[in-house]
């Protein structure tokens, strides 16, 4: 019976698309596992099918997109902004949904490797950056930053900072932030700003720590006004949080926004369904999403580009969540 590569990979105890990478020497593989692979080859007598590898190094016209949590409306307007400008130019595109865990980016990273793409549009964090610039083909960074990859995100100090600066001349005196996990570059971001914001504005600051999904923010906030039962202001680290604090206020018999008055991050669908609709800070998501994947597909012709960092601008959008200036 034939030595197939899926052995290959059990004896090596990697994956079959680190063993195609080792193979067709087509992304990062550390020493130590390619040295493991070889051993396992050598020791099988595998010898790989030429005619699949020359398939293998074939270009094809398919895109890999990795993206934290497609629960959250904000990353489907990413892809879809993706999508299309990628569609215009006869590219297809294949999703990964990591959750923001490492082990699904590598898994991803791998299984892209094995599908032949020929470029990356990642929403990671800094964890992977050895491994995405050792990777042989263009990659370019969504709503993330690494210094030397290209990347497309929205200008998070900006968006912290208008939030704050709107928060206080809406006449809060205690405001909360809403702070995500300090891994989620973006997330971190906004919050400092925020924070250092508000510190200037001399009013009184909480810090409460939430998880991004809507579960879990509903669950984190069960005990936000039983901590800080003074406050008016609140700053969200996104709108799903911030429609799991108006829920809690509402639980509590808050009202808003006359109690207290809430700012979220991002401007997805949901703003403007909930009552009362939610003033938030808007990042520009298909925009980013097309502008990536117009830059990855400069980079897939091989067009001589600089590691360019786009930086889109936010915007804050008014909604009932907040009152009127004057008011």
């Amino acid at each position: 019976m034939a030595i197939t590569i899926r052995d290959v990979a059990k004896e090596a105890g990697v994956s079959a698309a680190t063993v195609s990478r080792v193979l067709n020497n087509s992304g990062y593989a550390h020493e130590d596992t390619r040295k493991a692979v070889l051993d396992a080859i050598h020791k099988l007598n595998y010898k790989p099918n030429e005619v699949a590898r020359s398939l293998f190094k074939q270009k094809s016209k398919l895109i890999g997109l990795i993206l934290p949590d497609i629960t959250n409306p904000f990353f489907p307007a990413l892809a879809r902004g993706v999508e299309d400008q990628l569609r215009e130019e006869g590219y297809r595109l294949i999703i990964g949904n990591s959750d923001e865990h490492l082990e699904q980016e590598i898994d991803y990273l791998d299984t892209f490797i094995q599908h032949n793409v020929v470029g990356i549009i990642a929403s990671v964090n800094e964890a992977h950056s050895d491994m995405l610039k050792n990777l042989n083909i263009p990659v370019v960074l969504l709503d993330r930053t690494i210094e030397s990859l290209p990347a497309v995100y929205a200008d998070q100090f900006e968006g912290g900072k208008l939030a704050a600066r709107k928060i206080v001349e809406l006449g809060c005196k205690e405001i909360t932030i809403i702070r995500g996990p300090v891994e989620v570059k973006p997330v971190y971001e906004r919050f400092v700003s925020s924070f250092q914001t508000l510190r200037q504005a001399g009013v009184k600051i909480n810090v409460f720590d939430s998880k991004l999904s809507f579960r879990g923010a509903s669950n984190s906030v069960k005990t936000l006004f039983d901590k800080y039962p003074n406050t008016n202001g609140i700053l969200a680290c996104n709108d799903i949080v911030a429609v799991a604090v108006m829920n809690e206020a509402q639980r509590t018999g808050r009202r808003i926004p006359e109690d207290v008055q809430i700012i979220g991050f991002d401007d997805i669908s949901i703003c403007e369904i909930v009552y009362p609709g939610l003033s938030t800070i808007r990042q520009p998501a298909y925009e980013m999403g097309a502008k990536a994947a117009e830059i990855i597909i400069k980079k897939v012709k091989q067009e001589v580009l600089p590691n360019i960092h786009c930086k889109l601008p936010v915007q804050f959008v008014e909604r009932e969540s907040t009152r009127k200036v004057g008011d």
